[in-house]
């Protein structure tokens, strides 16, 4: 349908922008004020809508989208309330750096007095977010394309927000736009900062070698493993970068607060980190610990990232690969020995396992860690791992592991519980190759996974949801603990969340017992929609953290 004039209406144009621009899928909820571009966007270009519960799970739903795949994240939602249930999801998505545009319908400029008419640019900014305004009928191309470059740019959610009245205007002499981004390769050359790396590198006795998000190509990871062995360091990576050296000798796991009893004697008896596409935040380096008394050396492409959060004795911008690559060629101009920490002993050690309990617990639970085991061996291998925040999620982190970095979602960067559903499901659009397995407690299930699993169902996404159902809310039952107090006061008696599967459209299994593990694996080999497999654990036998 034409607009009122006769050429292409608003809406229309900015569906089209999106097909432009590669967005092929968008989450949102329909309103007066963006029903016709979804409407538009389906029909004519094609693309898919995944249509949320609420307008919380839409926009974190395309946090997911862009955390799995790699591209941006698109929601649509409507004005007022519409807009304003996102801004959790773009704080959220501000700290996690996910780029993510969210198209919001804005009230008619004229009604001043309309029930949903509030500021909604205050409400973005409040967040973090940033804020573009579709300014006039003719601008659509390029407001839609600065809201795109700025989402990718910037690495955060931008808020486009677009005036109800401009809908049926004619977007007068409108071409779609293609936003186009440099390719980022800097590379360090001979410099003062290089010679400096490469002399701290020298002198190092125990060296340690650090991958983040940042460094997870394969380009990357080839050339790290060649520096780590060159020098012969053990590797980690960052919380982010998880399993990125999976499989490799000399592996510490995570670097950071959850680091194992075994990587910690190592990262405390190092003299030197040298950190790969990590941005060193607080809980990498345990508030500062894990860097005391040792030199450290930062590479990354982002110069913002660079003593973002403590400050390395040299700091490297460049492409995590190149500058591997040159610092293996001057140890060798050099003829730098290697450090000799990659020792026997050191790897005897890293393979040392950690004692597990019995599987069952005697009082119709199971052992969390024996849990979290049988789970890593019995969940499809080419799976997508997304973790909900709750005391349960540290030893996932851990002891479920993915084939790649890209695989793994955390929602903990806003520490914000039931967050987790969604993302998988945007997680399971973004990556279709991939079961999305999610991890969620209880609280965090009620929380916000309740309301978006029938959203599973309807779209025909394929998630496994594992509910880590110890029956109350465990961080703080942890905290009651400390101050041996009654903690009956986050204790709750939640409904059968099996039977509500099933009554949501989907499929359940309850876990109580040694024996319900085949049971659970079955259905997860049988699955023909989205599952949930409800745990029981006892809340005073879980890890308190």
């Amino acid at each position: 349908m034409a607009s009122q004039s006769g050429g292409l209406p608003v809406h229309q144009a900015i569906a089209r922008m999106l097909l432009a621009n590669d967005v092929h899928t968008v989450f949102g909820l329909m309103g007066d004020a963006n029903m016709f571009m979804i409407d538009y966007f389906i029909r004519e270009c094609g693309g898919t809508f995944v249509a949320a519960a609420h307008e919380a799970g839409a926009a974190t739903m395309a946090l997911g989208f862009a955390a799995s795949s790699g591209r941006i994240g698109v929601c649509s939602v409507t004005h007022g309330p519409a807009m304003v249930n996102t801004i959790t999801a773009m704080a959220h998505g501000v700290k996690a750096s996910l780029p993510m545009v969210v198209i919001c319908g804005d009230t008619d400029t004229e009604d001043r007095y309309h029930t949903q008419n509030i500021a909604q640019r205050e409400f973005a900014i409040a967040a973090g977010a940033g804020f573009e305004q579709l300014r006039s009928p003719r601008t659509v191309a390029e407001d839609v394309a600065t809201a795109i470059r700025r989402a990718v740019a910037e690495r955060r959610p931008i808020a486009l927000n677009v005036p109800l009245e401009f809908d049926w205007r004619d977007a007068d002499g409108f071409e779609p736009v293609k936003v186009k981004f440099p390719e980022a390769r800097a590379l360090v050359s001979s410099s003062d900062d290089i010679d400096n790396a490469v002399g701290i590198i020298a002198a190092a006795k125990r060296p340690i070698v650090v991958a983040g998000r940042g460094a997870t190509s394969a380009e990357a990871r080839n050339s790290i493993l060649k520096l780590a062995e060159r020098i012969e360091a053990p590797l980690a990576t960052t919380l982010k970068g998880k399993d990125l050296f999976q499989g490799e000798a000399f592996n510490l796991g995570i670097f950071g607060t959850v680091s194992s009893p075994a990587a910690v004697d190592a990262i405390v008896e190092s003299d030197c980190i040298l950190a790969f596409g990590s941005s060193l935040n607080t809980k990498t380096v345990s508030a500062g610990s894990f860097l005391k008394g040792k030199r450290s050396i930062q590479v990354n492409l982002e110069p913002a990232e660079i003593a973002k959060n403590f400050r390395a004795d040299v700091g490297l911008v460049g492409d995590p690969a190149q500058v591997a690559d040159l610092i293996v060629h001057w140890l060798d101009e050099a003829e730098i020995p290697p450090s000799g920490f990659r020792s026997e002993e050191l790897r005897d050690r890293l393979a040392q396992p950690e004692p597990l309990n019995p599987m069952d617990n005697g009082d119709g639970t199971v052992d969390y860690m024996r849990s979290l085991v049988e789970l890593d061996r019995i969940l499809p291998a080419n799976r997508l791992i997304v973790t909900d925040v709750g005391r349960f999620m540290l030893k996932v982190w851990t002891t479920v592991h993915v084939d790649h970095p890209s695989a793994f979602v955390s929602t903990s960067d806003f520490g914000s519980i039931g967050l987790g559903m969604s993302h998988a499901i945007g997680a399971a659009f973004g990556a279709p190759d991939r079961p999305a397995v999610l991890f969620c407690g209880d609280g965090g299930f009620m929380h916000g996974g309740l309301a978006e699993f029938n959203t599973a169902v309807r779209h025909n996404a394929d998630v496994i949801v594992v509910v880590c159902n110890d029956g109350c809310y465990g961080a703080e039952q942890v905290k009651f603990h400390y101050k041996n107090m009654d903690f009956g006061t986050i204790r709750f008696d939640w409904p059968d969340f099996v039977s509500t599967a099933v009554a949501l459209g989907g499929e359940g299994v309850r876990v109580q017992s040694e024996a319900d593990w085949s049971i659970a694996e079955q259905a997860i080999r049988a699955r023909t929609k989205p599952l949930l497999i409800d745990v029981r654990f006892n809340p005073t036998r879980l890890p308190l953290f």
